[in-house]
């Protein structure tokens, strides 16, 4: 005997954009919206993934591209390519990728590396896969609120900040959870349950972190399996809302028992140290790449001041919830998805490391599917039509003109973004004198063009292996791009190496290489 398949579980109408449809249902001005995307989702899609490649590409060419991020996740997909478990040079010799954060879903993109080894592969493939998150939050917007509104919602989250910011900063691993969150929020907006489940459960292959989203996931399908609460879908198909209860739970348990496997047991067991290392992040201290510490340390009384006023303080971090939700002009609080949210904003509120409260970096690429699928579904309940619609569209539409200019995207229009720097092919012709599989240390800028070829570690950051056989330093960075050495001590780091026995090979328009031989 088949039971009623989930994704159909009796659920109360949801109304949409247009009085007598509910959500799910073609809208009276799209002829066909419920077939495959329209060719204007695609051209919208495309446009943003050559934007995208555009910056992304220009920036790594410009030297502008880092050893933390890029070079390592580069290094750690050359490893699958090469056929064995991922390491990082970069983090240390030999270091186990796959001890500092647990993201297999790298793996993926090991065919791709061996068609085009270089971390531009990594590039593209980020471009491609944010682009394409936007044709699911289209198509389900067209189906909801027609297809201006739909347009209008997919170039405004297309260019949103976090967008713009995630793509502009090296590769992460979460651009692999764009796509997938976009598709399991428009299933769950749609009440497709069996669907929103199948999309989000593959987040846990992302990041250890994205168990817990998976997890609240989880809880919004139960509570619309059980009919949103109300009587109606209980009457109406007991069976169906059983199993959709059933489902959310599952997922939830899959997602929560996944993240505390993953931290307690998983990374730890991998990693050098023998502990999870970012743990430390709310633990009162800092590591990593940077920031500075902003608890005291433990105790019940720093955790319960973390969980709540530290969730707000200092002013950053409202600043940052702010921008977070003003291209939705807040009306993604209307919706239960919003809460999808709360996993990362908690734990980058509790956390200690600066980056993680402010607007820079990667740190806001998964909010994004979250609050425009969560302004999508505010409106479908709204009910939002006409000139009411049009007064919400602009609004987003301003909010996203006026943020523009402020981020990553803008740097497309920059005419020195264009402007040929004859120190780029200079710092080629020195790279190029450094043979292939040798052990290098280089300069923040110059490792992620080495490290497709040779075994490549950062200048001056302590973790590094020691001796290496070439040493390739960029002497005229700009102060404010300078990490982890300052001028003055990378000038007697270089004068320590030549006096250890390293000879000066080539210098050229600022770049010095120094060989051990």
């Amino acid at each position: 005997m088949h039971a009623p398949p989930t994704d159909v579980a009796a659920l109360p109408p949801q109304q949409s954009g247009a009085p007598g449809r509910t959500a799910g249902q073609p809208s009276a001005d799209s002829p066909g919206a419920g077939a495959g995307p329209a060719w204007w989702m695609w051209a919208t899609a495309s446009g943003l993934f050559l934007l995208y490649m555009l910056l992304s590409l220009r920036t790594h060419e410009r030297l502008l591209s880092h050893s933390f991020d890029l070079a390592i996740f580069e290094q750690a997909v050359r490893s699958y390519a090469e056929g064995h478990l991922p390491v990082s040079e970069v983090k240390g010799p030999d270091f186990p990728v796959l001890g500092d954060h647990f993201s297999p879903v790298l793996a993926l993109l090991a065919p791709l590396y061996w068609l085009w080894p270089s971390a531009r592969t990594l590039l593209v493939a980020q471009a491609a896969l944010v682009a394409a998150s936007v044709l699911p939050l289209a198509q389900w917007a067209r189906r909801a609120l027609g297809s201006t509104a739909a347009l209008v919602l997919a170039l405004c989250y297309g260019l949103s900040w976090g967008i713009a910011n995630g793509v502009g900063f090296d590769f992460h691993e979460w651009a692999f959870a764009v796509p997938l969150l976009v598709c399991a929020l428009a299933a769950l907006g749609e009440g497709r349950l069996r669907a929103a489940a199948c999309w989000a459960l593959p987040l846990v292959l992302v990041k250890e972190d994205m168990g817990l989203t998976v997890a609240v996931i989880g809880l919004l399908i139960a509570w619309r399996g059980g009919g949103e609460g109300g009587l109606r879908g209980l009457r109406g198909n007991w069976r169906g809302t059983w199993r959709g209860r059933r489902l959310g739970i599952a997922v939830a348990a899959v997602g929560l028992v996944w993240t505390l496997l993953a931290v307690l047991v998983v990374l730890p067991a991998l990693s050098p140290s023998g502990s999870y290392f970012y743990a430390s992040f709310l633990g009162g201290s800092t590591g990593g790449t940077g920031g500075t510490g902003g608890g005291a340390g433990g105790g019940l009384g720093e955790v319960l001041r973390k969980v709540t006023i530290g969730l707000v303080t200092p002013e950053t971090k409202v600043t940052t919830l702010v921008l977070v939700l003003a291209p939705t002009l807040f009306l993604a609080l209307r919706s239960p998805l919003i809460l999808v949210a709360v996993p990362t904003l908690v734990w980058r509120g509790v956390s200690d490391y600066t980056a993680h409260w402010g607007t820079g970096y990667h740190y806001s690429l998964t909010l994004m599917p979250i609050v425009f699928a969560a302004f999508v579904d505010a409106l479908g309940r709204r009910g939002t039509t006409g000139a009411g619609l049009r007064r919400y569209l602009a609004g987003a539409a301003g909010v996203c003109a006026l943020l523009l200019p402020v981020y990553s995207l803008a740097q497309v229009a920059y005419p020195e973004t264009w402007r040929a720097d004859p120190r780029i092919a200079a710092a080629h012709r020195v790279m190029g004198l450094i043979p292939d599989g040798a052990t290098v240390q280089a300069s923040d800028g110059l490792v992620p063009h080495l490290s497709d070829r040779t075994s490549v570690s950062l200048y001056g950051w302590p973790a590094s292996r020691p001796n290496p056989e070439w040493i390739v330093v960029d002497t005229q960075v700009p102060q404010q791009r300078r990490w982890p050495l300052s001028a003055r001590d990378e000038s007697l780091a270089l004068a320590g190496a030549r006096a250890s026995g390293y000879r000066k090979v080539a210098q050229e328009d600022g770049f010095v290489l120094l060989s051990r031989s």
